[in-house]
């Protein structure tokens, strides 16, 4: 039986249940849900199954410890106890970044040099050597020091999860992959869904409903830095990628439609739809919001534009009024529709069968379902 270990994957706010859900699919046990973070645990196959297969994970971190820290030499001695060599190797880089918030130790430099130093004495007593290269592998430290109780992670992702590789470009104001994922999620969109957006941007939502729809590992066109680690066998990823092609749905009956007023935005979504592989389930086109007529039956999912300048709200709010006056919003056209503006039912003209809050970055929003009528 393979070691398991204490592994911790971020969220957007919201998305705990969608993320839990998709943990317990990849083989994660004693699941807990936390506000923006699943704890669980698993081996060395569920690390590279996280990273390959969660759509809405900003990362994954393996937890190595956590305790109170009201000192910096309590910091020091904590990270000092840590079992640091099971995974850094004596010529293995470890960069050290993280964040402070409502604790004594609040200066992120000073304890970031804390942590270094704690770590370089760690490891210099286990491998009985007075420098270190650095020349080898990344394997980031990341900490959290949360009401001065200190979480130390070993971050096995290296860039976000978020960046699925198909989107090389965006427009001014795209929606994070990771949050496009969870709301078709939310959405239930399925096999033999038809998902339709008419404020497409750079084709996120289409990318990932597609990538929902047909089972595609959202990992799969990129890498990851655990996969550069001796302490994974490259055994365990190639096994990983393999059962994620294996269960790509080519014979799904998914199909989608973009559309959007803005010529550069069909084009981006276009490369981006390519790039991702999955141009041939959706149609795009250019056109105003106002003539949008969804096929019966489609899911209508979309991020319609708002502004903070008085004049963009104002023309934001607009564009709800006429979305309210060409979206049915019934139980033949669901729709599902993510906007900042609290006001947002008293202009499109209906009530939403539920609301539902999500955080876009630092901005509070709700995803607003209309799926009764």
């Amino acid at each position: 039986m393979q070691e398991t270990y204490l592994l911790c994957c971020p969220c957007h706010f919201g998305l705990e249940r969608t993320l839990r859900f998709e943990i317990s699919k990849i083989g994660g046990t004693d699941i807990t849900a936390q506000d923006g973070r699943i704890l669980f645990r698993g081996d060395a196959s569920v690390i590279a199954k996280a990273n390959l297969c969660l759509s809405t994970a900003e990362r994954v971190l393996i937890q190595l410890g956590q305790f109170k820290a009201y000192t910096f030499e309590e910091l020091f001695q904590g990270v000092k106890s840590l079992p640091l060599e099971q995974w850094i190797g004596k010529d293995d880089a470890f960069p050290v970044k993280g964040h402070a918030l409502n604790s004594k130790l609040h200066s992120v430099p000073d304890c970031q040099s804390i942590i270094k130093k704690a770590a370089v004495e760690r490891l210099k007593s286990v491998y009985h050597t007075s420098w270190f290269t650095e020349s080898g592998a990344a394997h980031p430290i990341q900490f959290s020091i949360r009401k001065d109780i200190a979480t130390i992670y070993l971050d096995t992702s290296g860039i976000g999860l978020h960046k699925r590789g198909y989107r090389k470009n965006a427009n001014a104001a795209p929606i994070k992959e990771t949050l496009a994922a969870g709301i078709v999620d939310l959405a239930r969109v399925h096999s033999d869904s038809v998902v339709c957006d008419p404020f497409c941007g750079s084709g996120t939502i289409l990318i990932e409903a597609a990538f929902k729809a047909m089972r595609m590992a959202p990992g799969l066109n990129r890498r990851f830095l655990a996969e550069k680690w001796e302490q994974i066998p490259q055994s365990i990823w190639r096994e990983a990628r393999s059962e994620a092609v294996g269960r790509i749905k080519h014979d799904a009956a998914f199909a989608a439609f973009g559309s959007d007023i803005d010529p550069e935005a069909i084009a981006l979504t276009e490369e981006n739809c390519r790039r991702a592989g999955v141009k041939p389930r959706i149609e795009i086109v250019q056109r105003d919001v106002a003539d949008f007529v969804p096929p019966e039956g489609a899911i209508t999912i979309c991020n319609p534009p708002y502004g903070e300048r008085m004049l963009d709200i104002q023309h934001a709010q607009s564009i709800y009024r006429m979305m309210g006056g060409v979206f049915p919003a019934d139980k033949a056209h669901p729709c599902y529709i993510i906007t900042p503006d609290a006001d947002f039912e008293l202009h499109f003209g209906k009530q939403a069968d539920k609301k539902r809050k999500l955080y876009n970055g630092m901005i509070q929003c709700n995803l607003m379902s209309y799926y009764q009528g």
